[in-house]
């Protein structure tokens, strides 16, 4: 498996997203292509432009598929990790939350497959910050003995915060995400009592999961992301744990402190 070489893909059919998502049908069950377009758009992925090719070959030139094959079989030793494809496409230019909060980059990771969605200008420890932390999520997805269907807001706050702890062990402090610096450590302790603890098994498909998750509506900006960081860097404080070492832990254990 490992890294799919889009680039080709790309540089036929880069004006028919649709065409491209037909390739992935066979990745995701019983799902059609306008479908997959639908739901990658909302994650990240590009709406075609005028001269979009000049980015797949400014792309092309970075070596951004062979830099995040690299990081991968890195990865993929050092964590055991499992043998899945990597799919990547241009991120959406057009996307202002995106290129303001995430410099133009995203990600989307399954338990047998990630997506990442990269501009031409993020740089090379950016794109390994993104596959590190996306290839974190599918290693604790296959290693947590809990199907994905089944988790609740506590598992996905730890779920984030433990592949951006990962990101800042493999590629260094600053270039982990910077919603981990939107509050202090006093702020975080009261936010995970007071808005996050009451609601921590509030599952997916819960209105206020995704309200709190991302701290949407009222909610403080990325709210769970960032209690699930806090969370993650108190107890690898305390407990001197390494990434390799959270992926089956549950994550009832990192709030029994």
């Amino acid at each position: 498996m490992g890294v799919i070489q889009t680039d080709e893909w790309l540089l036929k059919s880069y004006d028919n997203p649709i065409e491209l998502c037909k390739k992935l049908e066979v990745y995701f069950n019983e799902v059609s292509a306008y479908e997959i377009y639908d739901h990658l758009r909302m994650h990240g992925m590009y709406r075609p432009i005028n001269r979009g090719k000049e980015q797949i070959n400014l792309m092309k030139k970075s070596e951004v598929w062979a830099v995040v094959q690299e990081q991968l079989s890195g990865l993929k030793e050092r964590w055991n990790g499992p043998e899945i494809p990597v799919f990547i496409f241009p991120s959406d230019t057009t996307n202002r939350k995106l290129t303001r909060d995430f410099n133009g980059k995203s990600g989307l990771a399954f338990k047998d497959k990630l997506l990442l969605f990269i501009s031409a200008e993020n740089e090379r420890k950016e794109i390994e910050a993104l596959l590190t932390h996306e290839y974190n999520h599918a290693c604790r997805l296959n290693r947590y003995k809990k199907n994905m269907e089944d988790y609740c807001l506590l598992d996905t706050i730890i779920l984030e915060g433990m592949a951006e702890y990962a990101v800042q062990e493999q590629i260094g402090e600053e270039y982990v995400a910077g919603w981990t610096k939107y509050y202090t450590d006093n702020e975080l302790k009261v936010l995970w009592e007071e808005r996050i603890f009451p609601h921590r098994n509030k599952m997916r498909k819960h209105p206020l999961h995704d309200k709190l998750l991302y701290g949407f509506s009222l909610y403080p900006k990325m709210l769970g992301y960032s209690v699930g960081y806090y969370l993650i860097m108190k107890y690898t404080k305390e407990n001197k744990s390494s990434a390799a070492e959270l992926f089956t832990l549950p994550s009832e254990q990192f709030i029994r402190m």
